[in-house]
């Protein structure tokens, strides 16, 4: 199994995508550990432990199984695509407003 890893780093594009991969991984554990701003982390803990009380808490628990631990700090990667989805939506609607 050894030499199999070995033999993949000799093969240059297989070698790209692998150091990609890592770099990628490496990149999304980072984001999981910076929080999101102008989040109240006590207010955020409290929630959680009064939510892990109730019969909803185990659905909250288990996406933050999932997420790694990010969903109960609230970190940057834990929102998801939303981010990127109202960026996107803002920047359509600026190119209307303002040209290029």
């Amino acid at each position: 199994m050894f030499d199999a890893l070995v033999n993949s780093f000799k093969i240059p594009d297989l070698k790209k995508r692998l150091i990609m991969t890592g770099a990628l991984l490496v990149v999304y554990r980072i984001g999981c550990y910076i929080p999101t701003p102008g989040i109240d982390g006590a207010a955020l803990a409290e929630f959680f432990t009064r939510v892990a009380k109730t019969q909803g808490g185990t659905i909250f628990g288990i996406i933050n199984m999932f997420s790694g631990g990010a969903m109960e700090k609230l970190t940057i990667f834990a929102l998801g695509i939303m981010p990127y989805i109202s960026s996107s939506i803002i920047m359509q609607l600026l190119t209307a407003v303002i040209p290029a």
